[in-house]
């Protein structure tokens, strides 16, 4: 938000630097994050001067041409050359001396040098008025007033305006200072903390009355909740033409266009006051009638910025007796504006529902300087006070009169809150105690109301425009901003709290994980809980119902809350894709959300995403691809190091899997695997396969919390290893051989791994060949041949029996 200096000061006759001004804007919470040098001419017209021409001849060697002589207040006249046809002696003129920088109509620096022209030399330059920026006149040289003294600087006879422009970065919370007004309003506070005493000096009001009564428009408002408040009136007998120098100044020093006298006031008074207004050409409005209502979704309305524009049921609409006029509080209509031909207008001013604007602002995809006052909250009760500013400043730019009584639609009141301040806590928040004769006065100064006064606190009425300020808290946060937190000590004792936490912490768990995902090449990656509706539609699975929709989302592509993890992550692979970068390893704790009839479930959750080579080319390895037993040993990895170590295996029935297994125990999922369908890969672009792994976060959790660590030594006897090479039935699966193993020999049976699986030449139809490595070991006592003989016997016999395998 910009704000100008000079503009300011008509509210508070500061003598401040600009510099120093800022700083204190600063401390009281407004931002400046600069403060940039505004000048109506650029340049400021210095080192042009006022010159007298003495002399006047024509150029010996040029036509169009004259060599004059130039009085510029100094000894000796200077000798200049001029093109212009209408220089003559006697004229008071503008002289661009050598060194001046002038500047073109697109901004680019030229200096006046010494020079010679047609062999004749030229000590400067007299100056047309689009050559110093005055105006766009290039028919001649200008000439002026024939009192004026060679040698005056330029700058005092042409008024030029120099101000200094502060960029304010307001925070969302701050609608009370978007203006002018509530800028000044705030730094007086801060002045009068510092013991400068400053008057606020507002626009009287005090002339406005009616004129006639020759042109009535009647109002009628059909959503009083959308606009709770809505004045309006008539002001006749204008001429549009262009707007005087200091509006002009004024407003492009904001970085405002001026457009004309009537739309100008009203930008002015917006950024004045900050209460938007729209001026109707009375003429355009059908019936003599506005009403102020909702249309139907479809309907159609060209836009100022000549867009045609499909209404939403929920827009505000200004519409008069046949058709809409303007998106209330956002943007005008192509047909009803204030063009050179208005004669008369219909003013208005009116506070319209924050959240209404914000919505229809964002459909719209819209942001004028009116939304972004109206979608903050903006005072209700200087609706009418700014309708009458801008109505006598209407007149007095574009003549006129009134011609009809203020309508004012207000049935009910914003009311200011009540809060209650207590001093003990204003010095446990602080930090440090606060006289309480200083705590009246910060508030008083902030147009809070001291309604009583005990020992232990104050009885306090905050005015509406302050919305965001209703709880003790925040009274507390506008004493200390205002009293300033640079002047809070520090305390000469420190008190810390230790926090009793548990091992089993969710964000210890996850830096666990976290670091070994890290350590074995995975990224973390943060994605956003906002997405689009559409992607429910990629599998039955999910459901429309179960999206939690946003009641003010940023776009149509972030307005539900994400019911899978995958979607995002998918984004992402793809962004990197189209990036060169195909090889990921990517991982993600996140939440998913869903309404369930009525009832909003977050389920947290992490993800894990492969896709491409296992790793980087390298001389060392043959490239490799990523594939689901890779995934599968990364996740064994993870339960094992989470103490997992007991879980079953089954079909996952998840519906963005083309194939995949879950993990789990009971009822309780652990994690859903297996690569993703080529259908959802397709909606994103990516045609290589996709690893993806969905932990059930919360069930891990529950579980980690029951482990029980038991430290048991490192057993001072070997291992041994037998080996059996089966051959056995396609259908048999390795999952049934480590089954009967475990169950044939639980104490001495360590581990068994399949090392070799064969299938083809040589074997019967319908069978492998799986060689299975078998892991021996006595914790007490060496194993003899003799016990393990026996072992592998038993695990023989029972492999025949059960699976009618026959030894190679």
């Amino acid at each position: 938000m910009k704000i100008s200096y000079n503009w300011l000061k008509q509210f508070l006759n500061i003598d401040w630097t600009a510099e120093k001004t800022g700083e204190l804007l600063t401390d009281l919470g407004l931002e400046v994050e600069g403060i940039n040098a505004y000048q109506s001419v650029k340049g400021g017209l210095e080192g042009v001067v006022i010159g007298e021409v003495l002399t006047c001849k024509k150029h010996p060697n040029a036509d169009k041409l004259n060599i004059t002589t130039v009085n510029i207040g100094t000894d000796t006249p200077v000798q200049i050359v001029c093109g212009a046809p209408n220089v003559a002696a006697g004229q008071k003129v503008p002289v661009a001396t050598i060194g001046t920088t002038l500047y073109t109509e697109e901004g680019e620096a030229w200096t006046i040098k010494k020079g010679k022209i047609r062999g004749e030399e030229s000590f400067g330059m007299i100056c047309a008025e689009d050559e110093l920026g005055l105006g766009k006149s290039h028919d001649g040289i200008m000439v002026l007033n024939n009192d004026l003294i060679p040698g005056t600087p330029a700058a005092e006879i042409f008024e030029i305006e120099n101000d200094q422009v502060f960029e304010i970065g307001l925070t969302p919370n701050r609608a009370d200072a978007m203006s002018h007004w509530g800028v000044a309003r705030d730094l007086k506070a801060g002045l009068l903390q510092k013991d400068v005493n400053l008057e606020l000096i507002t626009p009287s009001i005090s002339a406005f009355h009616v004129d006639n009564r020759t042109l009535k428009i009647d109002v009628e408002v059909l959503n009083n909740e959308l606009a709770p408040r809505y004045c309006g009136v008539t002001i006749s007998g204008l001429k549009i033409k262009e707007s005087p120098k200091w509006l002009q100044h004024r407003l492009k020093s904001i970085g405002l266009a001026p457009i004309n006298n009537v739309v100008d006031a009203t930008n002015y008074v917006l950024h004045e006051l900050g209460q938007p207004l729209h001026a109707f050409d009375a003429a355009k409005i059908a019936g003599n009638k506005v009403e102020v209502k909702t249309l139907p979704t479809g309907t159609k309305f060209v836009t100022l910025d000549g867009v045609e524009r499909e209404l939403h049921e929920d827009d505000l609409m200004i519409c008069d007796a046949e058709k809409p006029m303007c998106i209330a509080g956002v943007f005008g209509g192509l047909d009803s504006g204030v063009t050179e031909h208005t004669t008369s207008i219909f003013l208005e001013s009116a506070y319209f529902n924050p959240v209404s604007v914000r919505k229809t602002a964002k459909r719209h995809g819209l942001n004028t300087d009116a939304s972004f006052r109206f979608e903050r909250g903006i005072d209700a009760n200087t609706t009418q006070y700014a309708l009458k500013r801008a109505a006598l400043l209407i007149k007095e730019l574009a003549g006129g009169e009134i011609t009809c009584d203020v309508l004012d639609f207000y049935p009910k009141k914003i009311q200011d809150f009540e809060v209650r301040l207590s001093f003990d806590n204003v010095t446990k928040l602080i930090g440090e105690e606060i006289s309480k004769e200083t705590i009246k006065r910060i508030l008083s100064s902030l147009e809070i109301k001291v309604n009583n006064v005990t020992e232990a606190g104050l009885g306090l009425t905050v005015p509406a425009y302050r919305n965001d300020v209703q709880r003790e808290a925040d009274i507390i946060e506008e004493i200390l901003r205002v009293y300033g937190y640079n002047n809070v000590g520090n305390s000469k004792k420190l008190n810390a709290s230790i926090a009793s936490t548990t091992r089993f912490e969710d964000y210890k768990i996850q830096n666990v994980v976290g670091t070994q995902l890290a350590s074995k090449g995975y990224y973390e990656i943060m994605t956003n809980s906002l997405t689009t509706p559409e992607y429910v539609s990629l599998i039955d699975q999910l459901k429309e119902e179960h999206n939690i929709t946003m009641l003010n989302p940023l776009s149509n592509d972030l307005s539900v809350l994400r019911q899978s993890m995958l979607f995002s992550g998918l984004e992402a692979i793809s962004f990197n894709i189209n990036r060169k970068r195909a090889d990921l390893k990517l991982f993600e704790f996140g939440k998913t959300y869903h309404d369930f009839n009525g009832t909003r479930e977050e389920q947290k959750h992490l993800a894990i995403y492969v896709t491409g080579n296992q790793s980087h080319e390298s001389w060392l390895s043959s490239n490799r691809k990523s594939e689901f037993f890779y995934l599968k040993g990364t996740i064994a990895t993870i339960l094992t190091r989470l103490g997992i170590s007991k879980f079953n295996e089954s079909v996952t029935k998840n519906e963005l899997l083309s194939e995949g297994l879950n993990l789990g125990l009971g009822k309780n999922k652990f994690v859903d695997f297996g690569l993703v369908k080529k259908s959802v890969l397709k909606h994103f672009d990516i045609s290589q396969d996709v690893l993806y792994a969905d932990f059930n976060w919360d069930t891990i959790l529950e579980f980690v919390k029951h482990n029980k660590i038991v430290y048991q030594p490192i057993t001072k006897f070997p291992e041994v290893k037998r080996d059996f090479a089966l051959l056995l039935d396609d259908s048999v699966t390795f999952d049934s051989i480590n089954t009967i193993a475990k169950k044939t020999e639980k104490q001495l049976l360590k581990s068994v791994n399949l090392f070799d699986v064969y299938q083809g030449k040589n074997l019967p139809a319908g069978k492998k060949s799986y060689a299975v490595s078998f892991t021996l070991q006595d914790d007490k006592k060496t194993l003899t041949d003799k016990q393990i003989d026996k072992i592998m016997n038993k695990l023989k016999q029972n492999f025949e029996n059960q699976l009618g395998a026959e030894l190679r």
